[in-house]
């Protein structure tokens, strides 16, 4: 999945949990069954797990192009600088 696939897939799964949400939280109340309430939930939080966790094909239509292992040697990794300096400034007694 790329980078853009699991902003998709997170965006559809807090769409899909609000609106099952609210979906089971109306039913239960006209209907007066808190039971039923929660099997609507917990059939939408299914099918969000379907829908989102699999690595679906439209969740890879952006892929990352990686460099191949002879062109990375050529392209020395970054150097970290480290300052030894203290920056604390020196108390006074």
């Amino acid at each position: 999945m790329d980078w853009q696939g699991q902003k998709v897939a997170e965006q559809l799964m807090q769409i899909m949990l609000v609106v099952f949400a609210i979906a089971a939280f109306i039913t239960g109340y006209v209907l007066g069954s808190f039971q039923l309430m929660l099997y609507i939930y917990a059939g939408g939080v299914v099918l969000t797990v379907l829908t989102t966790i699999p690595n679906w094909p439209f969740y890879n239509r952006n892929p990352l192009k990686w460099l191949d292992p002879s062109e990375a040697e050529k392209h020395p990794k970054p150097q970290v600088v480290t300052n030894s300096v203290s920056k604390k400034k020196p108390t006074k007694k």
